[in-house]
């Protein structure tokens, strides 16, 4: 494809050769002659000088290059749909697998793709355009809707709400029990049933081995455009907004409620019933013990304002030192008091 072919569907401005002949995309350090590669991250502004890629797509406002140049407002955004230019989905063709179960009391879509060994229970309504791999497990009265891909080994527990266009990578766990126990009055615990359920709005992706867990009474929400990535622990009863990221082994505990536009990073745990204002960003293993304000950047166990943890941390390999000098400053107050 040729090089000004591809800045007409990125919507892009070409600044160089616009009949350079482009293979495919690559990352900045691995790309060879006839790939084109990208740059949003400072740290990789080195490699520009020993890249062999034939052009890049940069910010509108970069300087200028030795090598053909697509500017774009959102280069990160642009490098993802050319992703799209060269490299096709595997598709999966309509029709049900013979060895799937599917009760007859289910409703299965328009052009349901469904594979080896799915099982689907009694009560469960599946949109069109859907696409089940195989040992996928829906039970019983769950509602899913169109365009729903579910992956290897996914599980969707009773009476779960699934909108349109959700994606469940594989070993994704929807509507589990969720961790609810009472003592008794010998110290042992009895189980308290979980009788609520998980929705999960539309556009909504949820990736490999995630757990979101249904409540005893009342749901569990993931609202539309959230992406929840691999490992995540979302407790009984949680509210999670929109167009919000957990990371990587976040978990929330149960009735935890995280605002809209919220991005927990890598490892941060969440403590039950704290309430996640809108916007909140919250930086790698955070511990969060109670409500943070919208808006906020948060930091450190406990989680503090972002700056505020940036100086303590800085502080850190200098106490032994600093407390060094404050009992040779004390020794010296002793001394001169007596």
């Amino acid at each position: 494809m040729k090089l000004a072919e591809i800045a007409t569907n990125l919507n892009c401005e070409l600044d160089g050769d616009g009949e350079l002949e482009i293979s495919g995309i690559a990352p900045i350090d691995q790309a060879k002659s006839g790939e084109l590669t990208f740059l949003t991250n400072r740290k990789y502004h080195k490699s520009l000088k020993t890249t062999k890629a034939s052009a890049i797509i940069v910010s509108q406002n970069f300087d200028s290059l030795a090598i053909s140049t697509l500017r774009s407002k959102n280069p990160y955004l642009t490098f993802a749909r050319a992703i799209d230019l060269f490299h096709t989905q595997p598709k999966s063709s309509p029709g049900i697998h013979p060895t799937a179960l599917i009760s007859k009391h289910s409703r299965i879509g328009e052009n349901a793709s469904i594979g080896p060994y799915v099982i689907i229970d009694e009560n469960v309504a599946v949109g069109d355009n859907s696409i089940i791999h195989p040992h996928v497990v829906i039970c019983r009265g769950s509602v899913i809707g169109d365009n729903f891909i579910a992956y290897s080994h996914v599980s969707v527990r009773e009476e779960s709400i699934i909108g349109n266009d959700v994606i469940l990578q594989n070993g994704v766990v929807i509507g589990s029990d969720g961790y609810g126990f009472a003592k008794q009055d010998d110290g042992s615990y009895a189980k308290i049933t979980q009788s609520g359920r998980v929705v999960i709005e539309d556009d909504v992706e949820v990736q490999a081995n995630t757990t979101i867990d249904r409540a005893a009474i009342g749901e569990t929400r993931i609202l539309k455009g959230t992406k929840i990535d691999n490992l995540v622990q979302v407790g009984h009863g949680s509210k999670v907004g929109y167009d919000s990221l957990l990371c990587s082994q976040v978990g929330l505990a149960g009735s935890t409620e995280i605002g809209n536009n919220v991005i927990l990073t890598g490892q941060v745990g969440v403590a039950g019933h704290c309430r996640i204002g809108d916007r909140v960003i919250a930086t790698a293993q955070s511990g969060i013990p109670s409500d943070i304000e919208p808006d906020s950047i948060v930091s450190g166990y406990p989680a503090i304002e972002n700056r505020s943890w940036l100086k303590s941390s800085a502080l850190f390999s200098k106490l032994p030192e600093i407390s060094k000098s404050l009992k040779e400053l004390q020794r010296r107050v002793d001394k001169y008091l007596k």
